[in-house]
């Protein structure tokens, strides 16, 4: 397979990379691991005349915490992020979740920020990122930047909230909360994940004070599953009732409306659902408890 013939852009700044984006319009596309992105021009899915190469942009890389939030350029790669000090101090689960992203040479060279870009259906970081909270920080040119809750980002297969020339310039991760931890489990039956649970458990006073459970790679998009975080709040969590446990596997099953493909079918996927909520929250529990 080959390449087909296109031009290579390397912006410096944030500006710059936008006014490309503006002036080639839908023969640009953007550049940064290129790990999706070259698969698909090779098989002919995509041919744009122009890539436009982020990664020397200084404002999208690193990784830096402070004022509660930790802030992810959307340049830098999941190995990167896997092995910052910063990630390993304040946010642990994130880094567990890195690591099981596809293997080291795709790690070494996908960027996170391409990644939920790309906004395919099977994604470990769409998941997580969900639960956690992140906020999506977006920009054109010289423009205030526009911040978008992760629940509003990602808007379908390969479709997102980003505006026409618009860049993601960074994600932005609250601080868990006291007494909070976060768990993520996946499923992989080929290379991509075939199911992708993150839950997050709160407790206080020996209770489960809140819960969270995205659930993705099953359906079109990442979901929140509401009505199963209402099952699982107020549960005793040193001793959780398992018929409460497993009434919210079966809620966010149905939140999750799984699609067959070769992956499975519906019903396959419902049931995967079920029991690894079921167990990815218990998990949680546990390290919360």
């Amino acid at each position: 397979m080959r390449l087909p013939p296109f031009e290579l852009h390397r912006p410096a700044t944030v500006e710059e990379a936008t006014a490309l984006l503006e002036r080639h319009g839908d023969d640009a596309a953007i550049y940064g691991g290129g790990t999706e992105l070259l698969l698909l021009m090779k098989l002919g899915f995509a041919q744009p005349a122009h890539l436009v190469d982020v990664k020397g942009i200084a404002e999208l890389s690193g990784v830096q915490a402070g004022g509660g939030a930790l802030v992810i350029g959307a340049a830098t790669t999941h190995r990167e992020l896997e092995r910052a000090p910063a990630v390993a101090a304040g946010w642990p689960a994130l880094a567990e979740m890195e690591r099981m992203v596809a293997n080291v040479r795709v790690r070494n060279a996908g960027t996170v920020g391409g990644n939920v870009c790309f906004s395919d259906p099977h994604s470990d970081p769409a998941t997580f990122l969900l639960c956690a909270d992140a906020t999506f920080v977006c920009r054109r040119g010289g423009a205030e930047p526009r911040r978008v809750p992760a629940s509003g980002f990602v808007r379908g297969p390969y479709r997102t909230a980003l505006e026409p020339g618009e860049l993601l310039v960074a994600i932005e991760l609250p601080e868990p909360p006291a007494g909070a931890a976060i768990v993520h489990r996946k499923l992989a039956l080929h290379e991509r994940p075939a199911v992708t649970v993150t839950c997050l458990a709160r407790v206080e006073r020996g209770r489960v004070a809140e819960a969270r459970i995205a659930v993705g790679s099953v359906g079109v998009v990442p979901v929140r599953a509401a009505e199963a975080e209402r099952l699982l709040e107020g549960l005793d969590a040193p001793a959780p009732d398992a018929a409460s446990l497993e009434a919210a596997g079966a809620a966010a099953a149905e939140a999750a409306r799984p699609v067959a493909d070769a992956n499975g079918s519906v019903e396959y996927k419902e049931n995967l659902v079920r029991v690894m909520v079921r167990r990815t929250f218990a998990e949680a529990l546990g390290r919360a408890a």
